[in-house]
């Protein structure tokens, strides 16, 4: 769809749901709506039922951790969206990014078979509860999406009818998306053939940091190291 389309579809979209959205916005080619918890499953309803949306489709229902967001495991006071430049270019300025709402937010990906559009819907978790409402009464298809943002990040859904554990272990203690949780896990599994079963066990390895601290060379910059040298 063409920037143009793009830009009064949206317009039409923050018109037609102007009650129930937060905001709304338009990034790379992807318009995207932001609706708070209570207005979750009214707004879900619309956009799959109402005229001009008809999004039939739940295409991905993921989990997003915004802890210590725009923070880097490199001694700097700020991160920022410069890259690699900024460890060459002298002088660089770089805006330090902050992230003001809540810690957990749930993403949803859904599409529109009648009208071929795509919308991308983000609502915030409570802090408190990290509780949202389920939208498999919308979507059927969220039902293990949903049993896998609970596993991976610990976020609950309201009503859903069977909110187990997905991915890990019966017994595992933790959700290892989240961004506290350490890269090296909390315990590690064997089978003990004396015992004929598996055992856990705390973990061996050491942990470290796992982003190195690297230079890559840059074909900007090689002439003037060459003619440095």
């Amino acid at each position: 769809m063409e920037s143009n389309a793009l830009e009064q579809w949206k317009q039409r979209l923050q018109r037609q749901l102007a009650d129930d959205i937060s905001d709304c916005w338009l990034v790379n080619g992807e318009v995207t709506i932001e609706v708070k918890t209570e207005n979750l499953i009214a707004v879900a309803r619309r956009l799959r039922d109402e005229d001009g949306l008809h999004f039939e489709q739940l295409m991905d229902l993921c989990g997003v951790d915004y802890l210590a967001y725009g923070k880097g495991e490199w001694e700097t006071e700020h991160a920022s969206s410069a890259g690699f430049s900024r460890a060459v270019e002298q002088g660089q300025q770089d805006a330090e990014i902050k992230w003001t709402k809540t810690r957990f937010v749930v993403v949803y990906h859904l599409l529109s078979i009648t009208n071929n559009q795509r919308l991308r819907v983000r609502c915030n978790v409570p802090d408190k509860s990290l509780m949202i409402p389920s939208v498999t009464s919308v979507w059927a298809a969220a039902n293990w999406y949903e049993r896998e943002a609970f596993d991976l990040f610990g976020i609950r859904f309201e009503n859903h009818d069977d909110l187990r554990r997905l991915l890990t272990d019966y017994g595992f203690s933790g959700h290892p998306f989240r961004k506290d949780f350490p890269l090296i896990g909390q315990v590690e599994i064997r089978y003990d053939a004396t015992e004929k079963r598996c055992v856990y066990e705390p973990v061996s390895i050491e942990p470290r940091t796992l982003v190195p601290k690297v230079i890559r060379h840059d074909s900007r910059y090689q002439s003037e190291q060459e003619e440095s040298n």
